[in-house]
């Protein structure tokens, strides 16, 4: 069965599939990438959360910077965030954002209930 949590016509923040979560690309609030980060990992929290899993049962993360000369200030606030021993399968690249604003965006996959 695939449920699907905070759905819109365009998308859902959500989707739960055989003992897998999957998160919509998550962006943050801030001037910088340190605070976008912070805030982009905030939501993630929640919406792990809501979907039944956290932090230690992510299997994946895509990270998509605006630019990557602040590939050292966001994994300076990735490194503080991911539990010791729990850190996923992860990319990132840059890429053109959704609004010229963001800096960050970040992607997740893991194991749920």
């Amino acid at each position: 069965m695939i449920e699907r949590l905070e759905t819109s016509a365009r998308m859902s923040k959500i989707v739960r599939h055989n003992g897998t979560l999957y998160l919509c690309g998550q962006v943050g609030a801030g001037d910088t990438i340190t605070e976008q980060t912070r805030d982009c990992l905030s939501r993630v929290d929640a919406l792990l959360e809501k979907g039944g899993s956290s932090r230690d049962r992510i299997l994946q993360a895509i990270i998509w910077l605006a630019d990557m000369s602040d590939f050292a200030e966001m994994n300076a606030v990735w490194d503080e965030w991911v539990p010791e021993g729990h850190a996923p399968a992860r990319a990132c690249g840059e890429a053109k954002l959704a609004r010229p604003q963001l800096g960050v965006e970040i992607i997740i996959t893991a194991a749920c209930d």
